[in-house]
C-alpha cells in the first residue's frame, strides 16, 4: 500500500472540497437551496445556504477517480453515490417526501448489491453455529440493503448542529482508514482517505457559526459511503470482531436513530417524521451550548472509533477497559460542565436582579 498515494488522495479531496465550497454556496443561493429556521427543531436564527455536501462529493469523486482501482464494486459504489447526491440536491431545493427519498436510497443500495458489494456472512459464537460462521445465502441481499439504507438515514438524522454530522463522519472515516491499513485493504483505504479529505475540506465552513450547511446532499452521501465502506472492509471478515466493529465506528448515529425510532413508535408518531428528541437536542436542553454539545459528541465518536481500532490490534479486553474508563470520565466531565453552566447562569441572574434593584432605589 503506497503511503504517498494515500496522502495525495487525501490532499486532493481536501483542497477540491475547500476550494469548491464557496462556489457551491453561491450556487445554493441561486437555486434556492436555503435552510430557513422554523423556531422549533432548527437551532440557527437566520437563513443559511445548504447543498454544501456537493463540495464534499466533488472532492471525493476527483480523488477516487484519480487514485482508486475502478473495479466492479467501486463502479457500483460511485454510481450509487451519484444517485444519492442527485436526489439530495433535489431535496435541498424542493423538500421531497421522506418515502420517496427512502425509495431512491433502496435503489442505490440495489445498484451496489448488483455490483457485488454484499454482506454474505456474519460471525456468531461457535456454540450457536459450528465453526462460528453463519452464511446469509438469500438473506444477504435484504440485509445489505437494510444496512445501507439504515446507515444513510442514521447519519442524516444526526445532522442537527453546526459541524456535527460532518465531524462525526470524519472521525468514523479515519477509524475505517486505519483499520483498512491494518487489514491490508488498499481500495477501502483510498476511498476512506478521499472521504476524510472531502469532509475536512468542508468543515471550516460548517463550524459554528456555520456559513453553509451540507444539507441532505451531504448527510445522505456520507451515510451511504460509510455504509458501503464497512461492507467492503469489515463485514466480509469472518472473525466475530469484524461484525462488531462497524457498530462501534458508527455507534453514535446508529444509537441515536434506534432511540428515535423507538421513541416515535411509543409516541405513535411517523417513524420518518422529524422531532426534537435527538441526543444533541437533549444535551442542549441540559444547558450545553452548540459548541459544547458538538465537542461532547465528537469525543464520544472518537472513543468509539479508537475502541474499534484497539479491538482489532489488542483484543476485546483492552477495548472494553478503555471504553469504560473514558465513559466514566465523560459522565463526570459532562456533569461538571453542566454544574458550572448552571452556576454561571445563577450568578448572572443574581447580578441582573441586583442591578435592577439598585436602579429602582435610585
Amino acid at each position: 500500500m503506497n503511503v504517498l498515494t494515500l496522502v495525495l488522495c487525501f490532499s486532493i479531496a481536501f483542497f477540491v472540497s475547500l476550494a469548491s465550497t464557496p462556489l457551491v454556496k453561491v450556487l445554493a443561493c441561486k437555486i434556492g437551496a436555503i435552510d430557513v429556521p422554523d423556531g422549533k427543531r432548527r437551532v440557527h436564527k437566520s437563513p443559511i445556504p445548504r447543498l454544501g455536501g456537493l463540495a464534499i462529493f466533488l472532492g471525493f469523486m476527483v480523488a477516487v477517480l484519480a487514485f482508486a482501482e475502478i473495479d466492479s464494486q467501486t463502479r457500483g459504489i460511485l454510481i450509487g453515490a451519484l444517485l444519492i447526491v442527485a436526489i439530495g440536491i433535489l431535496d435541498d431545493v424542493k423538500q421531497l417526501k421522506a418515502s420517496f427519498k427512502l425509495l431512491i436510497q433502496i435503489i442505490a443500495a440495489v445498484i451496489v448489491v448488483c455490483h457485488g458489494v454484499k454482506i454474505t456472512a456474519i460471525s456468531v459464537p461457535s456454540f450457536i453455529v459450528s465453526g462460528g460462521i453463519l452464511p446469509l445465502k438469500w438473506l444477504s441481499i435484504p440485509i445489505t440493503i437494510l444496512w445501507i439504507a439504515g446507515v444513510t438515514n442514521a447519519v442524516n438524522l444526526i445532522d442537527g448542529l453546526d459541524g456535527l454530522a460532518v465531524g462525526i463522519s470524519s472521525i468514523a472515516t479515519f477509524s475505517l482508514f486505519f483499520i483498512a491499513i491494518l487489514a491490508g485493504e488498499p481500495t477501502v483505504a483510498v476511498i476512506s482517505a478521499a472521504l476524510a479529505g472531502g469532509c475536512l475540506g468542508f468543515l471550516p465552513y460548517n463550524f459554528n457559526p456555520a456559513k453553509i450547511f451540507m444539507g441532505d446532499t451531504g448527510s445522505t452521501f456520507l451515510g451511504f459511503i460509510l455504509s458501503v465502506i464497512c461492507i467492503q472492509g469489515l463485514f466480509k471478515g469472518y472473525a466475530i470482531i469484524s461484525f462488531i466493529i462497524p457498530f462501534l465506528i458508527l455507534g453514535l448515529p446508529i444509537f441515536d436513530t434506534s432511540v428515535a425510532i423507538i421513541r416515535r413508535i411509543h409516541d405513535k408518531r411517523p417513524i420518518m417524521g422529524a422531532d426534537r428528541g435527538h441526543l444533541h437536542h437533549k444535551l442542549m436542553d441540559m444547558g450545553f451550548s452548540q459548541k459544547q454539545t458538538v465537542a461532547i459528541l465528537y469525543v464520544i465518536a472518537m472513543l468509539l472509533g479508537l475502541s474499534a481500532v484497539v479491538l482489532i490490534e489488542q483484543g476485546a479486553q483492552t477495548a472494553f477497559l478503555m471504553i469504560s474508563v473514558v465513559l466514566l470520565l465523560l459522565i463526570f466531565g459532562s456533569k461538571l460542565i453542566s454544574w458550572q453552566t448552571e452556576q454561571i447562569k445563577h450568578d448572572i441572574e443574581e447580578q441582573i436582579e441586583h442591578e435592577n434593584g439598585g436602579d429602582s432605589n435610585d
